[in-house]
């Protein structure tokens, strides 16, 4: 398979001022991007298609290779300190083209000692029935997505496992040698009370993840959800959910780290805190988005092309297309990430990321601590709870 190479034109944010070389490079992760389901449900917004009966495994793992390829000339001598399989449903796809894929990616780059290799599975049996086998290949750590435990509403949201086969789904990660899993859980759900939603948390706590993505439904444009909108709880109801659930995660040693993200001591997602800290990673697959820095002090960030069917045509490029971030829109790019992050992160984080100087922060900064929004904490860049809660607030305090 070959794929045009053609670079396309990189998007400039007009001129730019000076800043200094990156003293040194962040971490290197890898994304990967298999955009097929069994079926789409009604609130995913993300580049997932509906499969086929047969998946296209042979081919699309062919043009992943060759994508990866074609990013290799901006990470020479670099080790991935993770790589993440999202989608879609990557545990559609069979270990042996899973394996065939990981030993290519390591024949081009180095993985990191400790290296962190999570897949995103769903809770059915068909797919339960691979565990061990991925386990054999070397991914370590599993994220599954049970999003509720019950019936009625799970079929609201249109999935298609049942409460007992996410229970199941945990046990069997478990056997099949995974010490390390997360467990997706939503809330705000269609018709969902506090007990609802209490009952969910107690049997995703039960089950014993060390790490749990605990976020609310939200309808995004371009889903069914958003055109054909549920019943959703009342405002009050959720901030109560919010609380109780909060107390319930802390009371059973899950430390939030992140907007929705609770693990247990030692146990966050390393790659998603890659991704908060403004690390580097490479995109590849359907619609994969990457962010690579170059030691001139060049940030660029990169996106593919989305459709199945044009990334494995031969005839199409695989980047869809690339922006270099300018000064202004990297204050407000760091800080979209890093401010996620309960704890916030060192400031001299900032500067060793985007080769600007702290002060270029200063004035949004000092908005922000005035409105209660940012901590009054000179070595650190960190929201107050307030500011968590109103995350969007804070942000514009620091767009150009």
């Amino acid at each position: 398979m070959t794929h045009h190479t053609q670079a396309l034109p990189l998007i400039h944010g007009g001129a730019q001022t000076p800043r200094s070389a990156l003293p040194v490079l962040p971490p290197l992760a890898l994304y990967i991007h298999i955009p097929w389901c069994v079926r789409k449900c009604p609130y995913c917004d993300f580049n997932s298609h509906t499969a086929s009966t047969v998946l296209p495994e042979e081919a699309y793992v062919d043009a992943l290779l060759a994508d990866l390829d074609q990013d290799l000339h901006a990470v020479h001598g670099r080790k991935l300190s993770s790589i993440f399989f999202g989608g879609g449903t990557p545990s559609l796809f069979s270990a042996a083209a899973l394996g065939r894929l990981l030993e290519g990616v390591q024949a081009r780059i180095a993985f990191a000692d400790d290296i962190e290799i999570t897949l995103e599975a769903n809770p059915g049996t068909f797919e339960q029935e691979k565990f061990v086998a991925y386990r054999k290949l070397g991914i370590n750590r599993l994220s599954i997505g049970i999003q509720s435990f019950q019936q009625a509403k799970l079929e609201a949201l249109g999935r298609i496992h049942n409460g007992d086969e996410a229970i199941r789904a945990a046990g069997m990660a478990r056997q099949a040698g995974f010490d390390n899993f997360n467990l997706d859980l939503m809330h705000g759900l269609p018709d969902q009370s506090l007990d609802d939603a209490l009952a969910d948390l107690r049997q995703a706590i039960a089950l014993k993840p060390t790490h749990l993505s605990w976020y609310q439904l939200t309808l995004e444009p371009n889903t069914v959800f958003w055109n054909q909108p549920p019943a959703l709880p009342e405002d009050d109801t959720l901030w109560d959910i919010q609380e109780a659930g909060q107390a319930l995660l802390a009371e059973h040693g899950y430390t939030q780290y992140e907007v929705s993200a609770y693990a247990q001591p030692g146990r966050p997602a390393r790659h998603n805190l890659n991704y908060w800290s403004f690390g580097d990673f490479i995109g590849i697959g359907a619609g994969a988005h990457g962010k690579l820095s170059h030691p001139d002090g060049r940030i660029v960030r990169t996106w593919k092309t989305r459709a199945p069917k044009d990334y494995l045509n031969p005839a199409k490029s695989f980047q869809a297309g690339a922006k270099e971030l300018t000064n202004e829109e990297l204050p407000f790019e760091f800080l979209m990430n890093a401010l996620r992050l309960t704890e916030g992160v060192d400031a001299r984080l900032y500067t060793e990321r985007t080769g600007l100087d702290l002060a270029s922060l200063a004035e949004g900064r000092r908005e922000a601590e005035q409105s209660g929004l940012m901590q009054v904490e000179p070595s650190r860049l960190a929201a107050t709870d307030r500011g968590q809660l109103f995350l969007n607030d804070l942000l514009q305090t620091f767009l150009s």
